[in-house]
């Protein structure tokens, strides 16, 4: 860390020195930041957000919102497999971070603390532009969203005067040499004055994954690929992989369709209809597939079935539709499909368990504009069920029986409603105030319909939550070159069914790898609540192209829900699919807490190079009995530094990612941070270099051209299962018309 800090600041200082030469005819100007119940300024807010625009999302040409996301410097990605990428903000991850669609929750009543894929099911190419919140952002945005918000908005239809042509837009193409990868994207909006269609459908076709073949000077060669299991003839099978560098088994295609219908009327309301469909091949679950025995590999098959996403969303809107307020309302529908499929090597006998989510939901904005303050309020309503099935079927003979489900398999269901109000006020041209407040009441069943296969003490679980969450955030300028902001803000997250009801079996620790670790039902759990402080500043030059932002946080997590020993039946060990286990549990384990900061720093050299550069630092403990241990998700410190030009018909950027070391007494015990699946003295530090470039070939095509790991440099991110891709050579073309 000590190197990677040290060049930082010493770049920053040398470009604060130089940055008196620049010429300030040019001055980029602010966008506009529009994240659903957020609409103003990004200069104005007192809380931590942080935007990818259109235009960086086009040029910087990712394979999926998970590697846009990882490669944004913005936050932390971890991955299990190829098809994955479960972001991590201020040391909270999946079910803690909110995932939002156009406004809508992605996050449902099974959404694990674990590691999610879900992301996965948004396409990138779909995408308009990205928010992330960082912090507390229950108050707008309800349970769940402890360290943040992944605010994603997908393209618009466009109207005439929006677009100037009844037909437009794009088709998109893109080849990457780490998987051989083969997409295509394409995007068609017709548009009349009153009228508007926007159809969109992607294909992605990714080989298996190639590592870096070179060592990591920070640690040794790890995780490469020896042999792997092959079925032959009906019988499993080890084979020597002809190229250890190549992740065999990781591959998998990926399927994305979105149509969109917007309408005027006379009287000034905008009906919308949008209609969102993704789907995929099997996924297979890299990290399991290499898991070790004695004699060899411990699973011969183990993927998730096609990750399936439905989203049918109706909108109406006004501007000052009544008393000069703005009114927006979302009806919507959603559908997530998800299975799990794994046998273990010489068991012929392959294990389905197949979960079916509904959601339903409904909500109304509003928002008045007065003359020096913004007030938004509204209610949101969520219904979700769950339908969980299991069985096994033997791949030899065809005979099926039933298994244990990974959630009680009789009716589950989860219900949310919630009132919000949130203020905004300028009360001078140097200060700026908000303040807000959410309360709601939450309801969760779930029953045990046959209890034979894995006996509870117990047939059914109900909970009943009232939920309320509070900001409040003041920016102050004391001159036109410096502001200072501060923000206190509370979140809230009540367990959902994953939480009180599943039944997972966790991967083996490497001290005991006979001994795996069985997570059983906690009828008992509270929701967790978390109270945040933020502190910055920000420094901006005369020209306003030289700005620097600083932001420290301290967050104080209540009732923290955490994995741990427990007794299930008087018994801390079980046996379970036919091996012994170690019985833990979800528990509310006292208090926990997380703090760290976060900086960025750009300037233009000259008019059209830019030079960027962000640094994260995160530390998370657990308090109990006045002992402190580390606590799960907390990433070790990370950050980008890059050039980027642009001139008219060219764009071009030059970066290097890195990340710290996670040292193995930083690890949590839970079991969440992989432990497993990294070296271990820990997961070693790492850094990459990376230069891409758009260049407009003729009027509407641009041709996109990259390598990203130049030095092909061997490396895992924390808490993955699967090594990061090797140098990747990638090229693609973009016509518009």
């Amino acid at each position: 860390m000590k190197k990677i800090t040290t060049l930082y600041m010493l770049m920053v200082s040398m470009l604060m020195v130089s940055q008196t030469e620049i010429d300030t005819t040019k001055i980029k100007q602010l966008r506009e930041v529009t994240i659903n119940k957020i609409s103003t300024n990004s200069v104005g807010l007192p809380n931590q957000v942080k935007v990818i625009t259109s235009k960086q999302l086009d040029f910087q040409n990712f394979q999926s919102t998970a590697e846009m996301l990882s490669n944004s410097g913005s936050l932390f990605v971890q991955k299990s497999q190829q098809g994955a990428g479960s972001p991590v903000i201020r040391g909270f991850e999946a079910s803690r971070v909110l995932l939002l669609v156009d406004g809508i929750r992605m996050n449902n009543l099974i959404f694990r603390a674990g590691h999610l894929q879900n992301i996965i099911t948004v396409d990138e190419s779909f995408l308009d532009n990205v928010g992330i919140l960082y912090g507390p952002t229950s108050t707008l945005f309800g349970s769940d969203a402890l360290g943040g918000t992944v605010a994603m908005n997908t393209k618009k239809a466009k109207f005439l005067d929006q677009v100037n042509t009844k037909f437009s837009g794009n088709i998109n193409t893109r080849y990457s040499s780490s998987n051989e990868e083969k997409s295509v994207a394409f995007n068609f909006n017709y548009a009349t004055e009153k009228f508007a269609s926007l159809t969109m459908a992607s294909f992605n076709d990714f080989g298996d994954l190639k590592m870096g073949k070179k060592k990591n000077h920070n640690g040794d060669f790890f995780g490469e690929r020896p042999f792997y299991v092959e079925t032959i003839n009906g019988i499993d099978q080890l084979t020597v992989n002809e190229d250890k560098y190549v992740q065999k088994n990781s591959g998998y295609q990926q399927y994305n369709i979105l149509q969109k219908f917007a309408y005027k009327t006379n009287s000034g309301f905008e009906h919308g209809l949008n209609l969102q469909f993704s789907t995929s091949s099997d996924i297979p679950r890299y990290d399991r597939l290499t898991e070790t025995t004695s004699t060899g590999l411990k699973h011969a098959e183990w993927y998730y079935g096609p990750q399936q996403r439905v989203l049918a969303v109706y909108s109406l809107e006004k501007k000052k539709a009544f008393f000069d307020t703005d009114f927006k309302l979302n009806v919507a529908y959603q559908n997530a499909k998800e299975s799990r499929h794994n046998r273990r090597f010489g068991k012929y006998d392959l294990e389905n368990r197949e979960e079916n989510v509904n959601m339903f939901s409904f909500s109304a904005d509003l928002k008045k504009v007065f003359a020096k303050s913004e007030l938004f309020y509204g209610i949101e309503s969520y219904y979700e069920t769950l339908k969980s099935s299991a069985f096994s079927n033997n791949i030899n003979s065809g005979v099926i029986a039933p298994i244990s489900t990974r959630y009680p398999n009789g009716d589950n269901n989860m219900l949310r409603n919630d009132i919000y109000v949130s203020y905004n006020e300028k009360l001078s041209e140097e200060t700026f105030w908000n303040a807000g407040a959410r309360f709601g009441y939450t309801a969760l069943k779930s029953t045990i319909a046959d209890n034979t296969l894995f006996s509870l003490p117990y047939d059914s679980i109900s909970q009943d939550n009232i939920t309320y969450s509070g900001t409040l955030g003041i920016k102050h300028n004391p001159s036109k070159n410096v502001s200072l902001k501060a923000n206190v803000s509370s979140g809230f997250r009540v367990a959902n069914i994953d939480d009180l009801s599943k039944i997972f079996e966790s991967a083996p620790s490497k001290s005991s790898s006979e001994i795996g670790i069985l997570v059983v039902p906690n009828k008992d759990l509270k929701p967790e609540k978390t109270i945040t402080t933020d502190l910055g500043f920000a420094i901006q030059s005369d020209s306003k192209k030289t700005s620097f932002d600083f932001t420290y946080f301290y967050t104080r997590m209540f009732d923290a829900i955490v994995i741990d020993s427990f007794a299930y039946n008087g018994q801390s060990q079980v046996i379970f699919n036919g091996f012994l286990n170690n019985v833990k549990a979800n528990q509310n384990k006292g208090k926990a807490y997380i703090a760290g900061f976060s900086t960025s720093f750009n300037t233009y050299l000259c008019t059209n190079l830019q030079f960027n550069a962000n640094f994260d630092y995160t530390l998370g403990r657990v308090v109990e009995d006045g002992n402190q241990s580390p606590l799960d998700h907390i990433s070790p410190y990370f950050g980008k530094l890059g050039l980027v030009y642009t001139k008219k018909i060219l764009a071009l950027e030059a970066y290097m990612l890195f990340n710290g070391k996670k040292d193995i007494s930083d690890y949590s015990a839970s079991g969440e941070d992989n432990l497993v699946y990294a070296p271990t003295s820990g997961m070693p530090a790492w850094e990459t270099y990376n230069l891409k470039t758009s260049f407009t070939i003729v009027k509407g095509a641009t041709l996109f051209v990259g390598i990203e790991n130049i030095l092909d440099t061997q490396y895992r991110l924390f808490a993955s299962g699967i090594n990061a891709p090797g140098r990747n050579i990638y090229g693609g073309l973009k016509y518009s018309f």
